[in-house]
């Protein structure tokens, strides 16, 4: 009974992997297949600053990388790009985006306009696509200008109250030893004018 169970083990884990290399070798060869991350959905940024629309995606074939911009203003096609080929950036964006092959891009000098919602869309050879979305937000930067004026502006009366608190102990200890040298200079001159007198 042993012998013909070590048999039926031998032939179920032969055919179990031969099974398994067709089915891996059968998805190699299967169109399709790609996918995308997005590390950081939410973005906040300020007025005239960079912004990277960080993404990284996979695909078996040759894939088509499409961004648009959507705000409240509408819907702006920004690049589309073939990987290992063209780019295409639209009018509105000529000289303020750069792309990279991880799908990526970077924009420049953003203003409030650029604030909204950016989708990406990566289309490979056989049909298959995945999607994206960042969220950006845009700040002006007067209210950080402000933030910082009021700090410096706290900070530098905290230090004009130390040192006016400095000289006004400073004055009082002048003022003293003043009145103790007076004191003594009217001591010792009385002591020589009774000399004086003495020696007469």
């Amino acid at each position: 009974l042993m012998r013909p169970l070590r048999g039926c083990r031998a032939r179920g884990v032969v055919v179990g992997t031969v099974t398994l290399c067709l089915a891996a070798g059968w998805a190699l060869q299967t169109p399709g297949g790609v996918s995308l991350v997005v590390p950081q959905p939410n973005i906040n940024a300020t007025v005239a600053q960079n912004v990277l629309l960080s993404v990284e995606y996979s695909s078996r074939g040759i894939a088509t990388i499409e961004w648009k911009h959507v705000s409240s203003w509408g819907t702006t096609k920004i690049v589309e790009w073939k990987s290992g080929n063209y780019v295409n950036v639209s009018t509105v964006y000529k000289d303020r985006v750069t792309t990279f092959e991880n799908g990526s891009i970077q924009l420049l000098n953003v203003g409030m306009r650029d604030a909204g919602y950016y989708f990406v869309t990566v289309t490979e050879e056989y049909g298959t696509n995945t999607y994206g979305t960042i969220i950006v937000n845009v700040y002006e930067i007067i209210y950080e200008d402000l933030h910082f004026v009021a700090v410096l502006f706290a900070f530098l009366a905290a230090v004009s109250a130390i040192l006016i608190c400095f000289m006004w102990l400073c004055n009082k200890s002048l003022h003293l030893f003043q009145k103790k040298t007076t004191h003594k200079l009217t001591a010792s001159t009385t002591e020589e004018i009774e000399l004086e007198t003495i020696e007469c």
